[in-house]
């Protein structure tokens, strides 16, 4: 498997593409935001561990243009661990987010993780689901709600999924962030709370859908099914 390392601080990339290379990744390394993404766009890496504060372009930008074509597991680094940064790494599609000081192993052991997790994802649907009038095929990655097609991130579509294939069960904010990302970070649970918003705005498209996300207060997030739609 091929990994980007990207960090402007040489002795960083140094020390992780030494751990990388000893757990068999092939290595390609950047340090700056522009050659990451270019690197990204043209090598096709399997796995990337991003800084954030970089020349020329930040990992957040990166990040963001980076999901617009790709859904390859990325890791963000920083030396600034607030939360509104972490929830923001994570609201633009990174899979998980580490903050320096670091451990290089604990580093290895977080990319074993999130690959873990992108080889689940990937686990093969035998059936698309049908809830009212949404209609979700995780094998092509569609969505329609009433015939119209809705473009949804990856991590949209499997948190829609996650509750349209248990309707009327209710998924606490914790639940779906350790099930989605993979963490359990204080705080955190935020970041579900802005997905679940973009993902309600984006399925409005119809008076009658056959099906809301509820917010269950105090609990968390339930797939209803109206009744004559059940």
């Amino acid at each position: 498997m091929r990994m980007l390392i990207a960090d402007d601080h040489q002795q960083i990339t140094q020390v992780l593409e030494a751990y990388a290379k000893k757990e068999g990744f092939d290595t390609v390394v950047a340090h700056d935001g522009a050659q990451a993404l270019a690197i990204a766009t043209t090598d096709m890496p399997d796995i990337i561990l991003l800084d954030v504060m970089m020349p020329k372009m930040d990992g957040f930008e990166v990040c963001r243009r980076i999901r617009a074509f790709s859904t390859v597991p990325i890791l963000l680094i920083t030396a600034r661990g607030e939360d509104f940064e972490r929830i923001m790494g994570l609201d633009i599609g990174a899979d998980d987010y580490i903050v320096k000081p670091f451990s290089p192993g604990e580093v290895m052991a977080r990319v074993r993780a999130v690959l873990r997790r992108a080889e689940v994802g990937q686990a093969p649907q035998t059936e698309g689901i049908l809830r009212g009038k949404l209609l979700l095929n995780m094998d092509t990655a569609d969505v329609t709600v009433d015939g119209q097609a809705i473009a949804l991130t990856k991590k949209e579509m499997d948190l829609l999924y996650t509750l349209a294939d248990k309707p009327g069960r209710i998924f606490t904010r914790e639940q779906l962030l350790n099930s989605l990302w993979g963490y359990d970070y204080f705080g955190d649970s935020r970041t579900v709370d802005s997905h679940i918003k973009r993902l309600r705005a984006k399925l409005d498209v119809t008076d009658k859908p056959g099906f809301l996300i509820r917010t269950v207060w105090g609990r968390g997030y339930q797939f209803e099914v109206s009744d004559d739609e059940a």
